[in-house]
């Protein structure tokens, strides 16, 4: 079980937390939303849970609570840019289905 990171992203998120000053990584999760049921929560994550489960690709820590897991397992965190936007984007192998608007997920 893993979930991972790209270079692009990883530098993204160490760029970011030199910026603040402060963090451990970043936390992922899933929580029950939207047309599809599922939409991905990430945040800058300051310190450790106790229940973290914790990976690391290219120097930079993910923080998944167990409960998310089974949603987000294999999942791969990259960063896009597109026009001027740019955004994190989930590369989830066990998404079955996306909604409409592409804020919620299905597995």
């Amino acid at each position: 079980m893993a979930v991972t990171l790209t270079e692009a992203a990883a530098r993204h998120v160490a760029r970011y937390l030199a910026r603040r000053g402060k963090g451990v990584g970043v936390r992922l999760g899933v929580k029950t939303t939207g047309c599809s049921g599922l939409a991905y929560k990430l945040e800058y994550a300051d310190d450790f849970a106790p229940e973290d489960l914790v990976f690391e690709g290219h120097g930079v820590k993910v923080l998944v609570d167990p409960k998310s897991l089974p949603y987000i397992d294999g999942t791969q965190l990259d960063i896009v840019r597109e026009a001027l936007n740019e955004g994190f984007k989930f590369n989830n192998p066990r998404e079955k289905d996306r909604c409409g608007c592409g804020e919620s997920f299905r597995v």
